[in-house]
């Protein structure tokens, strides 16, 4: 074990290449993405775009944006605009991106890059031929605290990987849009991303997938749980809700001791490497804060950008496909389908 937990990686958001964001769909994620990117950044948001006129003023006042267009066309034909944020509901996500490459823009998807795994491997494929950049924002992917962990799995720190638990529990109330079949609702592509694609990048390739639901009402799933077998027989237990909170905690065991993640273990906070023998060792540097952690997939997109590169490094789109075919599994498995597939 080591003596003490090694730095991140992770290179200063702010001394990333600046390119021009516009926004499309000005949600509430859009409105956190542009906080970080103004708070952490050198990144410039122009323009943003909004089927309403009025939302994409008012989105534009209220967030210091230069320009505002009536139309996601006009945004993407705007010639100050170099990449777009997609942040439309989950089932416009595939066209929006497809729009977005057809127009030569760079996109950088919040997630998930699709429904299922079949439009996100378009997306990557379109973009890959048109030489633009596709991403997903799977902002915990490219957290520091992430990066300190990848470096202990690396090194070999816990021995011998066995078991990843992970879940994702939020209590919501009917008038949500999270209730809306039409918008592919339930737990799955909001919440249980999170500790499908944890367990995934921990563990690696999904080989049996075993799965059980509840429903939230009679048009919608409410609760998922379910147990995958990776490689060289380890396993993970991920769950995901919208019917109660959960602690939202994370843990990966080996033979050499444990990390346990507190709630919410996607967002920047603290871990535990706690050793079989030996003390434990904490990593507490990163302010737990949703809008404190947005900004580094932007980040990583400009570097990777000015590079000449059309994926991320970091969370590749192989990762983003391979997690949502393990999703796609686990619907399969419950009988959950989306709008239009």
């Amino acid at each position: 074990m080591p003596g003490h937990l090694p730095a991140p990686r992770t290179l200063d958001p702010s001394t990333a290449p600046s390119l021009r964001w516009g926004i499309m769909g000005p949600g509430w994620i859009a409105q956190r993405f542009v906080g970080a990117l103004h708070k952490h950044t050198g990144q410039r948001v122009v323009a943003v775009g909004s089927r309403s006129a009025d939302r994409a003023d008012e989105f534009a006042r209220r967030m210091g944006v230069p320009t505002a267009h009536a139309g996601y066309e006009a945004l993407l034909g705007d010639p100050d605009v170099d990449i777009v944020y997609v942040s439309t509901p989950h089932p416009q996500h595939h066209r929006c991106a497809l729009e977005a490459i057809a127009a030569g823009r760079h996109v950088l998807i919040e997630k998930p890059a699709g429904i299922n795994a079949a439009q996100a491997r378009e997306v990557f494929a379109t973009a890959h031929a048109a030489g633009v950049f596709a991403g997903e924002a799977m902002w915990t992917r490219f957290l520091p605290k992430f990066d300190v962990i990848r470096q202990l799995l690396d090194d070999g720190t816990l021995g011998t990987l066995r078991t990843v638990a992970a879940d994702h529990g939020e209590y919501f109330t009917t008038d949500h849009r999270i209730y809306d079949p039409t918008l592919a609702g339930g737990p799955m592509l909001d919440l249980g991303t999170y500790p499908v694609a944890f367990a995934q990048w921990v563990l690696g390739e999904v080989h049996t997938v075993s799965a059980i639901g509840v429903a939230a009402n009679h048009e919608l799933n409410g609760q998922i749980s379910a147990t995958l077998g990776h490689r060289d027989g380890s396993q993970s237990l991920v769950s995901t809700t919208i019917l109660a909170d959960t602690p939202t905690t994370a843990s990966v065991a080996g033979e050499g001791g444990y990390l346990e993640l507190p709630g919410p273990f996607y967002q920047p906070g603290p871990f535990r490497l706690v050793p079989r023998t030996g003390e434990p060792l904490v990593h507490e540097e990163e302010p737990a804060s949703h809008e404190d952690g947005l900004h580094f997939s932007a980040a990583d997109a400009a570097r990777r950008i000015v590079d000449g590169a059309v994926d991320s490094a970091i969370h590749p789109s192989a990762d983003v496909v391979a997690t949502l075919e393990v999703m796609d599994r686990i619907r399969a498995e419950i009988g959950i389908a989306f709008p239009d597939e």
